[in-house]
């Protein structure tokens, strides 16, 4: 039906006809739990207007990248000669969701962290959530994010997390084992400038405490630290891919700028910045071929506490718990997702992954990045059980193998894509 009335529309442009067709009326269907008042702000078409198939085009992309809503399309009722009234009709999200990620490795390491998000509080697309972490020690957060909260393209975004873990620390060709404690409050302002582009501008205000617990020991490395930081954020978000319930393609870059200042003198003020590139493309009629590049780098300071890390659960699966560290990095993660069965709500999809990256040793040159001890490479194969009316119901299991040198193995298991 969207098709058909695009070439409508089309047609009548083509032909000349001097008469322009007129919006008239804006209605939604199937909405249940999302306000249509929201809606009506978050589309850019008006009554008054000229029909233009782009924006509605436009505009159903915009509703579908809503966590509320599954699906979308729109229909043109005509009303008299030279007007219509426009109708979304939606497939609406179930958005109280719960949330787990589980990873293990040959190291017989064993983390967790469940929580709970309920992504269409008030109708309006405020995301609520809040977690439970054990990684030997507990932790817990809270987060809220309300893109849409002042008008249809100015939010804002708030959290606290107080987060415990066993860090290993690297330095002189040892390491040793801390226990990690930051407590963070962040509130950051959110501005789409279009349906492309969009910025996150805040602050992050934690303390950072490290207290040693076993291994090697140095004179250069403290054994306890207790530092109060201010962190400076800016995320720009461009965006350009179509979403199609599990099928996704088209191009996304996320570019995040940091600037750490502590109040220990002793300690250097940093800066930091990462982009991750994410291409997707559809294979055919069940095939999504999935790609994503993150290039980062920080201040290039020689300290156990470099800011990257190799780890499972953010860009290598199946390598372990935090094994390195660098003030540099290049990942990239790329995997072909198939679907296997597609039924009205259950889908399930295979996928195939290769998972590679390098790092810059803290204090070193670029030349670190082609050193074989720093480069790791991780194929692997993963599975996906989906619920379609369900946001973001994406229960995902991944088996990495490392195939470079003293690499490890290992399951990982979460809620969403892995990207």
């Amino acid at each position: 039906m969207k098709k058909i009335t695009t070439l409508i529309i089309f047609l009548f442009c083509v032909i000349g006809f001097t008469q322009k067709f007129k919006i008239s009326e804006i209605n939604f269907e199937g909405t249940k739990n999302t306000k249509v008042t929201f809606l009506k702000k978050i589309v850019s078409v008006r009554v008054g207007q000229t029909i233009d198939s782009t924006t509605l085009e436009n505009d159903i992309n915009q509703l579908k990248r809503l966590p509320s809503i599954a699906n979308a399309m729109f229909n043109l009722q005509p009303n008299s000669s030279n007007s219509f009234s426009v109708v979304f009709i939606v497939e609406e999200n179930f958005t109280i969701i719960p949330f787990a990620n589980v990873y293990t490795s040959s190291n017989d390491e064993f983390a967790f962290r469940v929580g709970i998000q309920e992504f269409n509080l008030t109708g309006r697309n405020i995301i609520l959530g809040g977690f439970y972490q054990k990684d030997i020690f507990d932790s817990y957060g809270i987060a809220l994010r309300a893109p849409y909260l002042f008008n249809a393209k100015t939010g804002i975004a708030l959290s606290y997390n107080n987060l415990i873990t066993q860090e290993p620390i690297f330095f002189n060709d040892t390491s040793a084992d801390y226990k990690y404690h930051n407590s963070s409050f962040e509130i950051m302002g959110v501005y789409q400038f279009n349906i492309k582009n969009s910025i996150d501008l805040g602050m992050n205000f934690f303390t950072e405490k490290y207290n040693y617990i076993r291994g090697a020991t140095s004179i250069s490395v403290p054994q306890e630290l207790d530092v109060d930081k201010i962190l400076y954020k800016v995320i720009y978000n461009y965006n350009d891919i179509k979403y199609h319930y599990q099928y996704l393609s088209g191009f996304k870059s996320v570019l995040n700028l940091q600037y750490v200042q502590s109040s220990n003198k002793d300690l250097n003020n940093f800066l930091l910045g990462f982009n991750d590139f994410m291409y997707f493309k559809r294979v055919g009629a069940y095939g999504n071929w999935a790609n994503r590049l993150r290039l980062g780098l920080a201040t290039n300071d020689k300290t156990p506490f470099a800011p990257f890390s190799v780890d499972n659960n953010i860009n290598l699966r199946g390598v372990g718990n935090i094994i390195d560290r660098g003030t540099g990095s290049i990942v990239l993660n790329t995997e072909y997702r198939l679907t296997l069965i597609d039924k009205n709500w259950f889908v399930l999809q295979g996928n195939v992954f290769m998972d590679a990256g390098s790092w810059r040793n803290p204090g070193g040159g670029y030349n670190d990045f082609l050193e074989s001890k720093n480069i790791r490479v991780y194929p692997g194969i993963g599975v996906r059980f989906m619920h379609k009316r369900i946001f973001n119901a994406i229960f995902r299991i991944d088996y990495g193998y490392g195939i470079t040198k003293n690499a490890a193995k290992g399951i990982v298991f979460g809620i969403g894509q892995y990207f």
